[in-house]
């Protein structure tokens, strides 16, 4: 029989059985510190680079989620506190959303850990295609429009598509590095979800990007 790391078996059983629980049980998940030495150099990263719309149902183990979550919206300079990817005049408006089988988590890149949102599996509104139901992580881009100033409707909505879209290329980079399927989406219902994700009117959903291992 495999043998998997304590940890890794703890992490399994948090997010396929939080559902059982109460919305208020829903617990923060303390990510592993990031690995940022490693991975394929970035020309090779770039030769691999694909979009993939078969995937396995297999979980992403904690050390490669960590590693995503950071590679996508991490910060990469605490002293200052600026991220992997560029934001127009720092807003850093863009809030990164996760929803796995056990509920919908916010990546708080502070703290690097999963703040609990909702005791659901809302996966299956995170997109119009079959794989996202099944798929073990996906991605939600929300835009908090009322961190981005006095500016015009337009040039917020046209910053925020812009630094969404960094996240997805980085996300794409990662995933190519380590063997992973991943495809960046806008085809989705986005009144249902965020209907679902109780967002507020100056929330915006932008964007939805599959992550896991390729169908075998």
């Amino acid at each position: 029989m495999t043998k998997y790391p304590v940890f890794f078996i703890s992490f399994f059983l948090v997010i396929t059985l939080i559902g059982a629980a109460g919305a208020d049980d829903l617990q923060p998940i303390q990510l592993l510190p990031p690995q940022i030495d490693g991975g394929k150099p970035l020309m090779q990263a770039l030769q691999k680079r694909s979009t993939s719309r078969e995937f396995s149902p297999d979980l992403l183990p904690p050390q490669v989620l960590s590693n995503l979550l950071w590679a996508a919206y991490g910060i990469n300079r605490p002293k200052i506190g600026k991220r992997t990817v560029p934001s127009a005049l720092n807003w850093q408006e863009i809030d990164l959303y996760i929803s796995m089988p056990g509920g919908l988590y916010l990546y708080d890149a502070k703290t690097n850990r999963l703040e609990p949102i909702l005791n659901e599996d809302i996966r299956s509104l995170t997109g119009k295609q079959p794989f996202v139901k099944t798929a073990p992580v996906n991605l939600i881009m929300v835009a908090d429009f009322s961190r981005m100033g006095k500016s015009s409707t337009e040039e917020k909505d046209a910053y925020a598509h812009a630094d969404a879209a960094f996240i997805g290329q980085n996300v794409y980079l990662f995933c190519a590095s380590e063997g992973l399927a991943t495809v960046f989406r806008a085809s989705i219902d986005k009144p249902a979800l965020a209907k679902a994700m109780k967002l507020r009117e100056d929330q915006k959903i932008l964007f939805s990007q599959t992550v896991g291992y390729g169908k075998k």
